[in-house]
């Protein structure tokens, strides 16, 4: 029997003749039980449980989806150490000219805790100091790289704070670059797993964090530095390929991890952990084997039936059980809006166990698009609503589906 979605409402403004137009096409029935991984806001699951760990607080998220796939106290806001550097690399290489050189100034060259050694007056490019600040985490590095960016530690610390609050870091608050420990200075394993998840789609930011070794030129000495990176998880590892270690007095050990595997990116994120390379290991492991990236949908595969077709790619993390309850949403434009006339005719919208976890844009197909091949299909008849998806690349075979269809003025 075929499983209608509940109602659902495009966060759009209607008109009063669109407002009760609902054109139900398909959903999909999906293939099993219920599993979340997530300890901080689902079900239980059938799933092994996840690893025990000595961390105070952890992480783990799917770095192409932004998923996070398990946390524990993942909210609570604590001393996060030099994983401060994370977001000050990342704020440096958005807003800074990579090739341009800085210069160390007296402050810089004498800031305490972990150092490159820099001396004031030197002159470095504002890479190579990026690499010094992530592979050494040098204090010295990050005010340095602090008052060539932001003119000032205060105003780089102002960048900081309006980039947590554009990606969404809810528990985060920066007072310095370094992340010495200071009042007001704090973060969470859910915000830096996100913070991570979106510093390593950026080029430059994940060739750094994935070094092992970085010569650069010395103006000081006859030989060139060469850093090596702290990070054990990349010697130690599989597939693994960055990001940072810290340790204050406070904060005790912290780390984010990163790694690799048949195409999927995993970050781990653990906070006041002594253990905390066994812990990523067990982390990262679960992740792989619990959570396997899988391609819902494919740019360009079209709806049989409707003139339109995908215009992007969707990918997610799926447990086992969960692609099975996967919903499918289609929410089409209303003809004249902004988007409408730029191409655009809709989204088809992806719900899992009521929450939207990602969309796709539909545009016009050609003719041919909409006749059939090997894409997924939906076919309707009349009089009543019946749904069919068959397709070797995303879904299993006879798995059927309802499409609901709304029409809104503007797309979310």
């Amino acid at each position: 029997m075929l499983r209608l979605a509940k109602p659902f409402r495009a966060r759009a403004r209607w008109t009063s003749a669109t407002a009760c137009i609902f054109m139900l096409l398909f959903v999909f029935p999906v293939l099993g039980g219920r599993a979340q991984a997530q300890t901080g806001g689902g079900a239980t699951s059938s799933l092994p449980p996840a690893p025990s760990n000595s961390a105070r607080s952890a992480a783990l998220a799917d770095v192409t989806s932004g998923r996070i796939l398990f946390d524990e106290r993942g909210d609570e806001r604590m001393k996060i150490a030099s994983l401060t550097k994370i977001m000050t690399a990342i704020v440096a290489i958005e807003h800074g000219n990579l090739d341009g050189t800085l210069t160390v100034s007296e402050k810089a060259s004498k800031m305490e805790g972990s150092s490159i050694y820099l001396q004031a007056g030197e002159r470095m490019t504002l890479r190579n100091a990026l690499y010094g600040l992530m592979l050494r985490s040098g204090n010295d590095a990050a005010t340095a790289i602090a008052e060539y960016v932001g003119g000032s530690v205060e105003g780089f610390v102002f960048l900081m704070n309006k980039k947590a609050e554009e990606i969404g870091l809810s528990n985060s608050h920066f007072m310095n670059p370094s992340g010495l420990d200071e009042l007001g200075h704090y973060s969470s394993a859910n915000d830096l797993a996100k913070l991570t998840v979106y510093a390593l789609r950026n080029p430059t930011f994940k060739e750094i964090v994935a070094t092992k070794v970085k010569k650069a030129p010395n103006p000081n000495d006859k030989w060139e530095y060469e850093w090596v990176n702290k990070n054990k998880m990349l010697g130690m590892y599989d597939g693994a390929d960055g990001v940072k270690t810290g340790y204050t007095k406070q904060a005790l050990r912290t780390l984010v991890s990163s790694a690799t595997r048949n195409g999927q990116q995993l970050v781990a994120v653990t906070l006041n952990d002594r253990d905390d390379w066994i812990d990523h290991r067990r982390l990262l492991d679960y992740g792989f084997d619990n959570f396997s990236l899988q391609t819902v949908a494919e740019a360009g595969q079209p709806i049989n039936g409707y003139p339109y077709k995908a215009a992007g790619k969707f990918v997610y993390p799926f447990a086992k059980g969960e692609k099975e309850r996967l919903e499918v949403r289609m929410a089409l434009l209303i003809e004249g809006t902004a988007d409408f006339k730029l191409g655009y005719r809709g989204q088809i919208r992806f719900v899992l166990d009521g929450r939207k976890i990602g969309s796709v844009p539909l545009v016009e197909a050609s003719p041919e698009a909409g006749n059939g091949g090997t894409a997924d299909k939906v076919k309707a008849t009349s009089g009543k609503v019946q749904g069919e998806i068959t397709s070797n690349r995303s879904f299993s075979s006879s798995v059927r589906t309802v499409l609901r269809a709304l029409f809104m003025q503007k797309g979310e």
